[in-house]
């Protein structure tokens, strides 16, 4: 368990092939309602590369549960070794790889983050590379729901060029960080000075805090192009 009420999971291929997939693209979980309907549920791929199952063997993504979800009861009675259909990858929320920005802004809530989770091995090719700087805003209500946050700090850790920035709206840790702030993520984003000639901005997770963002960056003179969506609708 990732927080109280998000699961985070692990398989591989049957057929033993990696998934090739580009950091930020998603897959579809497809399965049954109890009536027999067929449905299926989108999930981001949370996969580091360098996994230590091998390059890409790997497939997790985190999931959240919904009460009375069909995909909420999909995984949780899901045991070790259960099988799941699934697609894709799909999407286009990706590092371009023609960007020439100096800094990336990553904006996520809740499983929002997971896609940047995935995007590590990649900045941090870039920052030895090109010289990026890296600010990710993360909005969670309290510690226990700060999602792979302890990957991210050791990420800014070694990486001073990379600031992880908690933002915590109900509680916050007992020994905070100096980068955690108290309130929401569109609270906290002038801080840190869009600058439409330095900055490509990516936004997931919460539509409210998508939108929200969306307005302040455009605010703020980032052209559209600029500023990459994806928002995250828990359905049941």
């Amino acid at each position: 368990m990732l927080a109280p009420s998000v699961g985070h999971y692990v398989f591989v291929r049957d057929d033993g092939m990696p998934l090739d997939f580009i950091p930020g693209q998603f897959i579809q979980v497809h399965f049954e309602y109890a009536d027999g309907t067929a449905t299926k549920r989108s999930y981001s791929l949370a996969t580091i590369h360098d996994h230590a199952l091998g390059p890409g063997e790997a497939v997790e993504i985190a999931v959240s549960y919904v009460p009375g979800g069909a995909a909420t009861a999909l995984f949780e009675g899901l045991p070790p070794g259960g099988h799941v259909d699934a697609s894709g990858p799909y999407g286009r929320f990706c590092l371009m790889p023609g960007d020439r920005n100096r800094r990336y802004l990553l904006i996520g809530t809740g499983t929002g983050v997971t896609p940047y989770r995935a995007m590590l091995p990649q900045l941090e090719t870039w920052i030895a590379q090109r010289g990026i700087e890296v600010v990710l805003l993360f909005g969670a209500r309290t510690p226990a729901e700060l999602l792979y946050g302890d990957d991210f700090r050791a990420f800014a850790d070694r990486h001073p060029q990379f600031r992880f920035v908690p933002c915590f709206s109900r509680e916050l840790p007992d020994h905070p960080h100096p980068d955690v702030r108290q309130g929401y993520v569109q609270q906290h984003l002038a801080e840190f000075a869009p600058n439409p000639e330095t900055d490509i901005a990516y936004l997931c997770g919460n539509p409210n805090m998508v939108d929200a963002c969306f307005e302040a960056l455009k605010q703020a003179g980032l052209p559209v192009p600029q500023i990459r969506r994806e928002k995250y609708v828990s359905s049941k």
